[in-house]
């Protein structure tokens, strides 16, 4: 694509890394198994300490985290509190014997399970809590459904950098896109670890990441390896955009110290862009955002309507490097008047 402005014009190739035939295939095992691999990772999670540590870390994070697993758990006990209460009556009241009774209540509560499943489904229930446990696995270094899209990021980050052509590589992930954005270019550095120091820039960029959440197992050992990876390697720069208002990320948290891990004095990175969705949006139409937390949640991936310190398509498709926009956002800004000109930027001043 390209785009331009009165005395600017930028090109950007930009790639989308698919893994929807990941998700679906995962969705179409047996609810069943589904459930209790759910089941699984919830009680693991509160056995482990990792709950907590996600509370401490973000416990807006932990209440929706809560919610979805109060509505499985909902799903499951209804039915069968019904089948059983069913169950009861006709045995109490004799009009069937105990066996018949039992086949009715079983009879009863699948029926109303699979009756709850289009709600659970449209809920989006079943689709989030199945991705937590494929998560768990990746994370604790065991191989996972996300090792192909990530091996074929890690491939298309070389081949970019060898190609030469571009002023300006971006590896992004939004959501539960980071965590597998920061393995890509950790698999990419892997593969060449000089790839940053041949790269004109070189950066992954972070946004509404929920990264955290998959390292704060205390067995993630492979997902705290990556961060430790990205962030340690001198030539490779990392934004990590957070929003306060958006209450499905890891607002105020440094995905890295915030781990335990250390890399040294010297340590620059994640520079953290705390984001307002307020400044890019209408009064109208932030207020008929706000309160729709998944629609918030994909604001960082959205356009704005109005100039911003963050905009995603100025970020991404823009004459200035993101990481400009994630340092001097305000300044950056500033350097755009209204007849869509651009005013180069004064080059900023050494810290000492």
């Amino acid at each position: 694509m390209t785009t331009a402005g009165r005395n600017w014009q930028a090109r950007t190739d930009y790639e989308f890394i698919r893994y929807d035939d990941v998700v679906a295939a995962n969705m179409k095992r047996p609810i069943l198994g589904q459930i209790v691999a759910s089941l699984r990772w919830m009680l693991d999670d509160l056995v482990s300490g990792t709950t907590a540590r996600i509370i401490r870390a973000a416990w807006r994070f932990e209440l929706h985290f809560a919610v979805f697993q109060l509505v499985l758990l909902a799903w499951i006990t209804l039915p069968i509190a019904a089948g059983v209460l069913g169950a009861f009556a006709l045995w109490r009241s004799a009009i069937l014997p105990a066996s018949a009774a039992v086949i009715f209540a079983t009879a009863l509560a699948a029926a109303l399970f699979f009756t709850l499943r289009p709600l659970a489904e449209r809920w989006f229930v079943v689709r989030i809590l199945n991705c937590w446990p494929h998560f768990r696995t990746f994370a604790n270094g065991a191989p996972s459904c996300f090792d192909r899209s990530i091996e074929t990021g890690a491939a298309r980050v070389t081949a970019a950098v060898d190609s030469g052509d571009a002023d300006e590589i971006l590896v992004i992930g939004h959501s539960s896109g980071a965590p597998l954005a920061l393995a890509m270019m950790a698999r990419a550095l892997e593969r060449d670890s000089a790839l940053g120091k041949r790269a004109s820039s070189l950066m992954v960029l972070t946004l509404g990441s929920v990264m955290p959440a998959v390292a704060l197992h205390p067995r993630a050992q492979r997902m705290r390896e990556i961060v430790r990876r990205v962030a340690a390697d001198p030539h490779v720069e990392w934004v990590d955009c957070q929003s306060r208002k958006d209450i499905l990320n890891f607002w105020n948290f440094d995905p890295v110290a915030g781990l335990g891990i250390d890399v040294g004095p010297g340590r620059r990175k994640p520079v953290i862009c705390q984001v307002r969705f307020r400044d890019a949006l209408s009064d109208e139409h932030y207020r008929r955002l706000r309160r729709n937390f998944l629609r918030l949640h994909y604001q960082f991936v959205m356009a704005a309507d109005q100039p911003a310190p963050y905009d995603y398509f100025m970020l991404t498709c823009g004459p200035v490097r993101a990481i400009d926009w994630a340092r001097r956002g305000n300044e950056v800004l500033a350097a755009f008047p209204a007849d869509g000109a651009f005013n180069e930027l004064a080059s900023p001043a050494s810290v000492f």
